[in-house]
């Protein structure tokens, strides 16, 4: 079994855990908005802060262009998915839960096993490199989600300033450029709590998921596979190619946008009280079909 098979099967253990345990009534869906909130206000800032902390900056002037690449895709894929969305007039609800699927990729926690198992450590490195670039996509998004669903230019400022992960990379940053040590024990305590959010937000997924709801998706769940395992990773392909990339930033810049729709699709979509079951049905299938389109496009290119 290959590196691709075990994380995405390791994935889907996790959601099962958590679709198994509301089936037990052991937790429920009530559990999904607490869970969110430790997600995003502590595990989700301590994941960000230790990977930003132990990269390698000095790397920034040849590595740059690698968040390019995924956040010139995501939002040539989000325009595209927006307009063609816009023909099944559908209400804004809906369409901006199906939209933000389309446009985070799992760049983390599918992106970094795989380009490691790989590649190695150079396609890890390159890997945490794009994946900057789905935070920055997290944030765009947080901030037009405020301004769309009840909110102001300044409370969507003020929100996004005071926004934990935005501080994780901040901080992140000054710490890594100036040398700043946190010493063994935060750095380990920092490092397990970051090492929580995948699963917990993956539990909270299988909390979510409805299978009589996704037979009644099932237009959308077709749609969003499409254009996140299909279209987003060709318009990266075609913007690597035209930019001269080579190698392994070529390689790995490609992989990660062929990634399933990212976890952090499903925190927007339960903060912003979006249609989170639909977002967890087009999570759940397209990281499915991901276990045939990936190994595909890592054989093509």
């Amino acid at each position: 079994m290959d590196a691709i098979e075990v994380t995405i099967l390791s994935i889907i253990l996790m959601i099962a855990l958590g679709y198994f345990l509301k089936r037990i009534d052991f937790l429920s869906e009530k559990d999904i908005e607490p869970f969110n909130k430790i997600v995003m206000y502590i595990l989700m800032p301590c994941m960000i802060f230790h990977a930003i902390y132990t990269a390698d900056l000095s790397l920034i002037p040849k590595l740059g262009i690698l968040p390019f690449i995924i956040l010139a895709s995501s939002i040539v894929t989000g325009i595209v998915s927006y307009f063609i969305l816009k023909q099944f007039d559908l209400d804004d609800i809906t369409l901006w839960s199906v939209l933000v699927t389309v446009m985070i990729a799992n760049t983390a926690f599918m992106g970094y096993p795989v380009n490691l198992g790989i590649y190695g450590q150079a396609g890890f490195l390159r890997a945490i490199f794009c994946d900057m670039a789905t935070l920055c996509i997290f944030l765009l998004l947080s901030f037009v989600l405020i301004l769309k669903f009840g909110g102001t230019f300044k409370s969507a400022v003020r929100k996004i300033a005071l926004f934990p992960p935005l501080w994780a990379v901040v901080l992140g940053l000054c710490f890594n450029w100036l040398a700043i040590p946190i010493g063994p024990v935060i750095d380990n305590a920092v490092n397990y709590l970051g090492q929580g959010a995948i699963p917990l937000i993956m539990i909270a997924l299988g909390l979510s998921i409805d299978f009589s709801a996704i037979s009644r998706s099932k237009s959308m769940i077709v749609f969003t596979s499409i254009m996140k395992l299909a279209f987003f990773p060709l318009i990266a392909f075609v913007i690597a190619s035209q930019i001269g990339l080579v190698d392994l930033q070529f390689k790995v810049s490609v992989i990660e946008a062929a990634m399933p729709s990212g976890m952090m699709s499903l925190l927007l979509s339960i903060t912003y009280k979006l249609d989170y079951e639909l977002t967890s049905d087009c999570i759940l299938i397209n990281t499915v079909i991901s276990l045939i389109t990936l190994p595909i496009i890592i054989i093509l290119i």
